[in-house]
């Protein structure tokens, strides 16, 4: 039988939920400000948490225990993103990134025993101009992405600015594109299924890829809100795309303000469409993460202040998982998902 485990970043603590029996929930790493989360494909239990100010973190409990990690290396406690390649490296572990702000890229080759920082990142023209709105004298990197197909590739989204990639594992940088690319991608998504293809979940809109960058289309026909946070792609159709949606961060991450919408299209209707079944009602909803089940086909999972949210149909209905939550969530927005299957 197959274990599921989820694990959501909320303001304070992570959620740990297991459905081996139902589904049992426990709070972990509390007062730590999770920001972003990974679990290792190779490790069964394994998994590294970015928390704002309080450095990063690795469990091999699924989340029972943590110990804090890269002190040593990282210069800052202020990591926002860590991922973990898909790819198997022939080694025990695959590679792991993280991401900090003000805005710097670390590498580990041995499951976060040791980092690297790859300083080029920083040396790129576009970075004199990257800047974080509600902090403009800062910058971070809101977003990792270890490519589904070449393990050498790796895409960082600074925000705000530039989207950014290296070909060789971070050592060297290929900066933003000028022309077309997105300014502020908040999540970016790659599929095996698709070689090259970039899905960018931005503050700017939608923007789609199937060059690695060179060019981009901005396929919005639609989408009646510009302001995307959230993205996943069915793990067996690279052409079902699930993104959540407002009219900008004020109506995303404060629940009394907050009006946020989730949209899916797919190869028979290229056209975004709107998705309310199962879903709670926008108005109070802060903005969706969302991933996609890559061991089982047309599955994903959701995120947002009222709980959690499945689908088994590609993300055309949802339910909301009968899972412990607590009353303060509803005043939170979750800002991390992760789910491993075994």
């Amino acid at each position: 039988m197959m274990m599921t485990t989820i694990m959501v970043g909320m303001q304070n603590s992570i959620l740990v939920v297991n459905s081996s029996n139902g589904y049992e929930t426990q709070e972990s790493l509390k007062e730590t400000n999770p920001q972003s989360i990974a679990f290792d494909p190779l490790n069964s239990g394994r998994a590294y948490c970015a928390t704002f100010g309080n450095g990063l973190w690795k469990t091999d409990d699924d989340g029972q225990t943590w110990g804090n990690i890269g002190k040593d290396v990282i210069s800052s406690p202020y990591v926002m993103s860590v991922a973990v390649s898909s790819l198997n490296s022939r080694n025990r572990f695959n590679k792991v990134y993280a991401g900090t702000e003000p805005s710097a890229f670390y590498t580990s080759n041995d499951g976060g025993d040791s980092w690297e920082r790859m300083n080029a990142l920083n040396d790129l023209p576009s970075s004199r101009s990257w800047s974080f709105p509600p902090r403009p004298w800062t910058h971070h990197i809101r977003w990792i992405e270890p490519d589904s197909n070449d393990p050498d590739y790796v895409f960082a989204a600074i925000e705000a600015g530039a989207l950014v990639q290296s070909r060789d594992g971070g050592k060297t940088w290929i900066d933003r594109n000028e022309e077309q690319g997105p300014y502020d991608t908040h999540t970016l998504a790659t599929h095996s299924k698709a070689p090259k293809r970039l899905y960018s979940s931005a503050g700017d809109g939608y923007f789609e890829s199937y060059d690695y960058g060179e060019t981009w289309t901005r396929p919005m026909v639609g989408l009646r809100h510009d302001y995307l946070f959230g993205i996943a792609v069915d793990s067996s159709n690279p052409e079902v795309v699930i993104v959540s949606a407002s009219n900008g961060p004020s109506r995303s991450y404060v629940a009394e303000n907050a009006e946020t919408f989730v949209y899916r299209k797919d190869a028979d209707d290229n056209e975004w469409k709107a998705v309310t079944d199962g879903l709670p009602e926008s108005r109070g909803s802060t903005i969706m993460s969302i991933v996609s089940n890559v061991k089982t086909p047309g599955e994903f999972y959701a995120v947002d202040n009222h709980g959690l949210f499945l689908s088994t149909d590609s993300g055309s209905s949802w339910k909301k998982l009968d899972t412990l939550w607590p009353r303060e969530y509803l005043q939170q927005t979750p800002w991390a998902l992760a789910i491993n299957d075994r």
